[in-house]
């Protein structure tokens, strides 16, 4: 088979460590990719969001299947590109139509999504520019800290939780008023703040059935003990220690069917990953949010834990038999820490040179933000390595990732270095 995977990340690296796995894979392009995929596969330089590049490039490469990795080309519809185009119809697209992408792409959507499927979630309100004011007397009626969340895309970064009700509202009118977060804030959620430990929950579905891959707790903070601003992600650990069989269950019955049989009622075309943001209050989980794709450090931590053939379960969601494959999952935990650039996740440089790639023994390095120039690696972008390692248990793992991060260097690296100690 010759597909093509669309993205340039830590998670687009490890999808395509994954299926290059499989003998099913005969050839593999990556659009863009970056320096680490460039070592695996055939990168393209054409852009996620640019369908009719896309469309040519499959027709003219005779590709089989295409696989999604980033979010933006599935909320601007990039499945029923294909769908409705009678000349790539027959090429499978892994990911969710432009309706169920709106999971991600509206958090209002998501909302009266969870809510209309009794999906147990935090209470909310949502406002524009024209009801700013009404968001401020609403923020009155809330306990301390207020989490205001942009409606559309903002990159993992448009989510604030504000202890003080002034700065709340002063954040609010930023969001509405001046576009703190350009259009993804021109609507705003204000939700009610849930107190408890949080875990993303990891699904395949092929619109029918679904298989529930492992579990994985990441950490957003910039800073050690989950301090700082708001990261796409700065480590992550898997399977969740605390996640045991009586929360996988509620998980399961409460959240996860629901989800699946919602999307069926509502018919919303759904071929492909669903990442469930849980917190769990009391023992009981509860959504924060959905994303339509597979998480960013969290599949650096999820793929390597999968045994089963990822094209082969691909292959099924395609063809609506995910029910017909078994999924297999190695027993052992993973962790992985990202290395960033200094600045992240504000102003940072790139093109700083990566020294000691060729020195890691016993992990895995997926690149996320990096790119060839004059025939060295050198970063290109906010989160620019992930190390992932396997262990008995996560302390085993995670210890041998921060041997490695010490093999590994570049201009003002940074990394935290309490991944997984809020678990001990």
């Amino acid at each position: 088979m010759k597909i093509l995977l669309l993205g340039s990340g830590g998670r687009e690296h490890a999808l395509a460590w994954k299926m290059l796995q499989s003998p099913k894979c005969s050839t593999l392009f990556v659009a863009p990719g970056n320096a680490g995929i460039a070592q695996i596969a055939t990168n393209i330089s054409i852009n996620t969001t640019d369908f009719e590049a896309i469309k040519k490039f499959v027709l003219q490469e005779k590709i089989d299947i295409v696989v999604v990795g980033p979010e933006d080309p599935l909320v601007l519809g990039i499945y029923d590109f294909f769908k409705n185009d009678l000349d790539i119809n027959q090429i499978p697209v892994i990911g969710p139509s432009k309706i169920g992408a709106q999971l991600e792409g509206s958090k209002e959507f998501a909302k009266e999504f969870l809510i209309k499927h009794k999906i147990p979630t935090a209470a909310y309100e949502s406002f524009t520019s024209n009801t700013v004011e009404k968001g401020c007397l609403f923020l009155e009626t809330l306990q301390p800290p207020y989490v205001l969340k942009a409606d559309g895309l903002a990159a993992g970064k448009g989510v604030l939780i504000i202890q003080d009700l002034e700065e709340a509202k002063t954040e609010l009118r930023n969001m509405l008023v001046h576009a703190k977060f350009g259009n993804a804030s021109s609507k705003v959620v204000i939700e009610e703040f849930l107190d408890g430990i949080e875990l993303s929950c990891f699904v395949l579905t092929d619109g029918k059935n679904y298989k529930i891959l492992p579990t994985a707790k990441d950490y957003k903070r910039i800073g050690e003990g989950d301090t700082g601003l708001n990261t796409g992600g700065m480590g992550a650990v898997s399977p969740v220690p605390f996640a045991d069989e009586i929360l996988l269950e509620k998980i399961e019955t409460r959240i996860v069917q629901p989800t699946i049989e919602g999307l069926q009622k509502d018919s919303i075309e759904y071929k492909g990953f669903v990442f469930i943001g849980l917190i769990v209050v009391n023992g009981e989980p509860i959504v924060i949010e959905y994303n339509v794709r597979m998480g960013d450090p969290e599949t650096e931590v999820v793929l390597p834990r999968i045994k089963t053939d990822l094209v082969e379960l691909f292959q099924a969601v395609a063809h609506q038999k995910l029910n017909e494959v078994e999924l297999e999952i190695d027993k052992r935990a993973t962790t992985t820490v990202m290395l960033v650039s200094g600045g992240y996740p504000e102003d940072y440089e790139k093109g700083k040179i990566i020294i000691g790639l060729e020195d890691i023994q016993d992990s895995i390095v997926f690149h996320a933000g990096t790119k060839l120039e004059d025939g060295k690696i050198v970063s290109n972008g906010g989160r620019v390595l992930a190390i992932t390692s396997y262990g008995e248990n996560f302390q085993e793992a995670i210890k041998k990732s921060y041997q490695n991060i010490e093999k590994l260097y570049f201009d003002k690296m940074y990394f935290r270095k309490d991944i997984g100690s809020d678990l001990l």
